[in-house]
């Protein structure tokens, strides 16, 4: 089992620090999230909380992932980042591709692409992106992201882009793995057919074993059920020795773990010496009893 920290929407100076302490802990990976920007009217539902709403975004600090991943991986050494998810149709791929391929290049290779549709129609008003066929739009952008890490010169033709062959200098040695998140039957079997990966956000067991027996199904009627896969889940099984081993065998490869509720409203009252005694309780408690 791998460890994953999740903290974010946090004074943006503790970030090196919590991290630095992550790594020194046994954490093999750090969670980073995606918002572009807060609108000031919505209506749209969260799916993964309990109110549904999006208040809790609210002035909180969101740093692009795409600057905050390179500054951590230039004061850790070991520790891997995650994208946990962007947005990715809201984006143009060949764009993305670069930042990709450029953090790639930066953190040695420690860092995986996790990718998802926003659920909220007002990131797609704001972008000036079509709400529909949006999970069609995120295939094509996950296979131009595919191509373009290779290195050589790559051209598409699609329902939603096409243009001439290009190509991106540098790229890493070995491709960036994209992470598809998102719990519903669309999502769970695009992460059988094009990922890497799988990014649960939450729920419980139960739940979880059916999304994981829906993936590999999918993955078996591709012909994926041999490639390695990641499955990173959150669950209250994480926090004690016993629980990481049901998440084992239940094939969960990297636990995330936070310390605190992040969709509660309001700033974020936790001292960085209370969330550094966090990640050393977990490491004493949890990590260093199951290796």
């Amino acid at each position: 089992m791998r460890f994953s920290l999740a903290e974010s929407m946090i004074e943006p100076s503790m970030y090196a620090p919590l991290v630095q302490a992550a790594e020194e802990a046994g954490f093999d990976s750090f969670v980073v999230p995606d918002s572009i920007c807060y609108p000031q009217k919505g209506e749209s539902s969260y799916p993964y909380n309990a109110d549904g709403t999006r208040e809790f975004l609210d002035d909180k600090p969101f740093i692009e992932p795409f600057s905050l991943i390179p500054a951590l991986a230039a004061v850790t050494e070991r520790i891997r980042f995650t994208t946990f998810v962007v947005k990715l149709p809201i984006r143009h791929p060949v764009l993305v591709a670069k930042q990709v391929t450029s953090v790639g290049v930066l953190t040695g290779g420690r860092f995986g692409f996790g990718v998802g549709t926003s659920p909220w129609r007002e990131d797609y008003a704001i972008t000036e992106v079509p709400w529909d066929r949006r999970g069609a739009r995120m295939d094509e952008c996950i296979e131009i992201i595919n191509g373009l890490q290779r290195g050589d010169h790559f051209g598409f033709t699609g329902e939603f882009y096409d243009f001439p062959a290009c190509k991106l200098c540098p790229v890493p040695d070995s491709r960036v793995p994209i992470l598809v998140g998102g719990h519903s039957k669309m999502a769970l079997a695009r992460a059988g057919r094009l990922g890497d990966g799988w990014m649960h956000a939450g729920g419980d067991a139960d739940e979880l074993a059916e999304m994981l027996a829906t993936i590999n199904t999918v993955r078996a009627e591709h012909g994926r059920a041999d490639v390695p896969f990641e499955v990173h889940a959150i669950s209250v099984d994480a926090y004690s020795p016993d629980g990481i081993e049901r998440l084992e065998a239940a094939g969960v490869t990297d636990a995330i773990v936070g310390f605190r509720d992040a969709y509660q409203p309001g700033p974020d009252r936790q001292t960085l010496d209370e969330k550094l005694a966090a990640v050393a309780w977990y490491a004493d408690e949890v990590i260093n009893k199951t290796r």
